[in-house]
């Protein structure tokens, strides 16, 4: 079926930007929240130059506030009607070594990328659940296959999660007309990444949000994103020792 609504938290910077301009182009309707109203709302003009007929509907969340959450995905639920998909997309890269003093930041980054990704994963269901039909998206990473040193460490293994909590939902949903995916982006150009200078096969951000669409149009349960070369080395890393493990990283 056509997807034809869709929200998407964490839109008004990097992949979420890129990814709701993409589907613009495509003529969907856009339910956009995040924290930093003055860029949705400088998206939605972006938005608009593409094609001035769509839908766009901006909410400001912090996706911490896990009430807040709720109530945002049920605002936008009774504004379009219904939910066609919800990409949980919110997230940071803050930390540093286990170990060396930067246990809050590590906290941080736990909680937005894999406590609030519970919360919009539970709002998103509770929608999805009612409407019975939905599509929901996990944006996880590559990382989130092996564990990583330094600022990776804390933010691979919240990926790890959010991918082990889309396969569950999957599981629970099995053979009902909602779909789960989960999306590991390679390195794709973003704010997250933006001072790190040596980055291995990274793309720009238009070029891997656009891969990211295809990939999400598919609904594939799991995919590795672009396509080449992190579906070639995925296996690899899975099974390389910690002394690769750690030049990769």
């Amino acid at each position: 079926m056509l997807r034809k609504n869709i929200l998407i938290t964490g839109a008004s910077s990097g992949l979420g930007w890129g990814m709701a301009l993409e589907f613009a182009r495509q003529g969907r309707n856009l339910a956009l929240c995040a924290r930093r109203t003055d860029r949705l709302e400088s998206l939605k003009q972006e938005i608009a130059a593409i094609d001035p007929t769509i839908k766009v509907s901006l909410k400001a969340l912090d996706v911490n506030d896990h009430g807040q959450v709720f109530e945002v995905f049920h605002a936008f639920k009774q504004e379009f009607g219904t939910l066609d998909r919800i990409i949980i997309n919110a997230g940071m890269g803050k930390g540093a070594s286990i170990g060396t003093g930067y246990f809050e930041a590590n906290k941080q980054t736990a909680m937005t990328n894999f406590v609030a990704a519970i919360a919009q994963s539970e709002a998103a269901m509770e929608i999805f659940r009612e409407q019975n039909h939905g599509h929901l998206v996990g944006m996880s990473s590559f990382s989130a296959i092996r564990g990583f040193r330094r600022a990776l460490t804390a933010y691979a293994a919240t990926k790890a999660g959010l991918s082990t909590l889309m396969e569950g939902i999957r599981v629970d949903v099995l053979n009902k007309p909602i779909v789960v995916s989960t999306i590991h982006p390679g390195f794709i150009r973003s704010e997250i990444n933006e001072k790190v200078e040596k980055v291995p096969f990274i793309v720009d951000r238009e070029t891997g949000c656009r891969a990211l669409v295809k990939a999400i149009e598919k609904e594939k349960a799991s995919c590795f994103v672009p396509s080449w070369p992190w579906s070639f080395m995925a296996p690899l890393i899975k099974i390389a020792p910690l002394s690769v493990i750690k030049r990769f990283s």
